[in-house]
């Protein structure tokens, strides 16, 4: 089927900024290969194949080390794509899953022993049909009983209505991209300033600081979106995370180059103390807490 967006960069360049030792791509996805993973039938775009030995060949060679893969619209809650990389990557990724509402807990554990950590709510009315947040709700009671977290997506208009239920929510919650900021109106609009009040007032919520590429007015490097960026590392250093989103799905006015994207991190996180924090620790804080001694 006939892909609905451009395809991923043919040969980014490599990165001028060196990731530190250990650093993590926290957000990035695995699509396919169709004729193994077909994509959901419910789907609202059909995306090229982006299948795990590609993702895995782009990480080494921006210089991360770990991935956390993130279940996107296109698979619905058929996470067999996302476990089969889980699988193959030996502990160098974990995994972001869509669930059903009648997933059993059989099910959840064996998506757990695969190495899945959070489960995704999509707010995005473009890329899904609306799900009732009772839901949701009860989707997150189960998983957090796991250890897992979750990652809401939802644009900046969107945030007033979904504060009551973000802020119900239990456990650790990772907002995607920024909450979608306005990024025309500037780092010091009203609604920028409520998101940041959000994350202020709830020590439980995250951010991803990803995807300047979506979010900007302008052309790369995308020096208009680094101000919002840079004020949440600043603002919230051991609550942030930063993420390719390689293949860029849906992407229709350009397709960044994933070294252009690395190089824009130095920006947003001007110390290397603040670096280490939003590539490392963070990310091994939230996913791999075992290994600093935080999960049994």
């Amino acid at each position: 089927m006939t892909p609905d967006y451009l395809p991923f960069h043919a040969n980014p360049k490599k990165p001028d900024f060196t990731p530190p030792p250990g650093a993590v791509d926290a957000h990035c996805h695995v699509f396919g290969p169709e004729a193994l993973f077909p994509f959901a039938p419910e789907r609202k775009y059909t995306p090229v194949d982006a299948p795990k030995e590609k993702l895995f060949a782009l990480r080494n060679h921006l210089g991360f080390s770990r991935s956390v893969i993130v279940q996107a619209t296109c698979h619905g809650s058929d996470n067999r794509a996302l476990v089969d990389a889980l699988t193959a990557s030996e502990g160098t990724a974990r995994g972001v899953a869509v669930l059903r509402k009648d997933i059993t807990d059989a099910e959840l554990q064996e998506l757990d022993r695969a190495g899945v950590r959070g489960v995704r709510f999509n707010f995005v009315k473009r890329l899904v049909d609306t799900t009732p947040k009772e839901v949701y709700r009860e989707i997150a009671e189960r998983v957090v009983r796991l250890g897992w977290h979750i990652v809401v997506y939802f644009e900046a208009q969107d945030l007033e209505d979904l504060t009551p239920f973000l802020v119900s929510l239990p456990g650790i919650v990772v907002v995607d991209h920024m909450g979608r900021p306005d990024v025309p109106a500037g780092a010091q609009s009203a609604s920028f300033a409520a998101f940041r009040t959000l994350m202020a007032d709830h020590e439980n919520i995250w951010v991803k600081v990803s995807c300047p590429e979506r979010l900007t007015a302008a052309e790369p490097p995308y020096d208009d979106v680094v101000p919002f960026a840079r004020t949440l590392v600043e603002a919230f250093p051991d609550r942030v995370l930063w993420g390719t989103d390689w293949p860029h799905p849906n992407m229709k006015s350009h397709m960044p180059d994933d070294g252009v994207l690395v190089d824009v991190i130095p920006k947003i996180a001007p110390t290397p103390a603040l670096r280490r924090a939003l590539l490392v620790d963070n990310p091994m804080r939230l996913y791999w807490p075992e290994e600093i001694g935080g999960r049994s």
